[in-house]
């Protein structure tokens, strides 16, 4: 039966080739590459299977599992997963299992360096795409058994061309960001020498303005807590009144109420030392 169908595929294939739709008949040359894997696969296991069933009086005998027929039944277990039209090797793989335990059955299901998994069994069965010299080989050889007149040279030509090149790769992606890192190179020291210029005081109001925006944080966590002691507390608000009437630079005024801060803030410090003096003095006279 699938024999059978091999052959229909086959022949489809070559219908595509004869037609010049090249790009189906290799999608198609996989399924085709893919049933053949199959049905060498299971032509081997048969073969296992036999000569398992030949030594069973042995695999009766011993406890643990043959050298010689280790390589055997390592590929009925690693198959039998994998092959689902073939439900009565689940049962021998089972039959196996609960002999020689699970950690036998998971050694060669996995494929670990102690087990002797044959290693057609392994490359027939695997999920990976074929290569491009196999499917190749194939579509030549369709091509031959049905007469088909073909110029391969195309096929041969998308078959050479690597993944990157199929997709347009990352070539076009890789320029742009090169542009954008240089244009940044290029424009930032106007940045820098206009922030330096703004903190010289040598541009206009705008900057100057900009300057003394930046140094109002500093103004609110540098402003402290009112003092206590009236005389101390006016000092610091005349002073800066005067300043703020005298200077009608931005900069200056900036500078001004950060010093008048500065000046509050230590005139904060002295009353709060003068009042934890007199409480030390009140509590040593009690």
């Amino acid at each position: 039966m699938r024999d059978g169908q091999l052959k229909i595929m086959r022949k489809e294939i070559a219908q595509f080739l004869q037609a010049g739709q090249e790009s189906i008949a290799r999608i198609r040359v996989e399924h085709v590459i893919r049933e053949r894997n199959i049905w060498d696969a299971y032509e081997i296991l048969e073969m296992f299977c036999e000569f398992v069933l030949a030594r069973v009086p042995i695999l009766e005998s011993q406890r643990e599992c043959p050298s010689e027929l280790r390589e055997a039944v390592a590929s009925i277990i690693f198959a039998a997963p994998r092959c689902s039209d073939l439900p009565d090797l689940v049962h021998v793989r089972n039959l196996f299992a609960a002999k020689y335990g699970k950690e036998f059955i998971a050694a060669a299901s996995e494929l670990r360096p102690d087990t002797s998994v044959y290693r057609t069994i392994i490359e027939k069965l695997s999920v990976s795409a074929p290569s491009a010299e196999v499917k190749m080989n194939i579509l030549k050889e369709i091509a031959r058994e049905y007469n088909v007149n073909w110029n391969s040279s195309k096929t041969e030509a998308e078959f050479s061309k690597k993944p990157e090149d199929l997709l347009n790769g990352p070539k076009h992606i890789a320029a742009p960001s090169l542009s954008v890192s240089q244009s940044s190179a290029v424009h930032s020291p106007p940045i820098l020498e206009h922030s330096n210029t703004s903190l010289n005081g040598q541009q206009g109001h705008s900057n100057q303005s900009a300057v003394a925006v930046n140094n109002i944080p500093r103004l609110a966590t540098n402003k402290p807590k009112p003092p206590s002691l009236k005389d101390q507390s006016v000092e610091p608000k005349t002073e800066s009144k005067e300043t703020r009437s005298q200077s009608s630079d931005p900069l200056e005024k900036a500078r001004a109420a950060i010093a008048a801060a500065e000046r509050a803030s230590a005139a904060a410090r002295a009353a709060a030392e003068l009042v934890n003096f007199n409480f030390s003095s009140e509590a040593r006279a009690s």
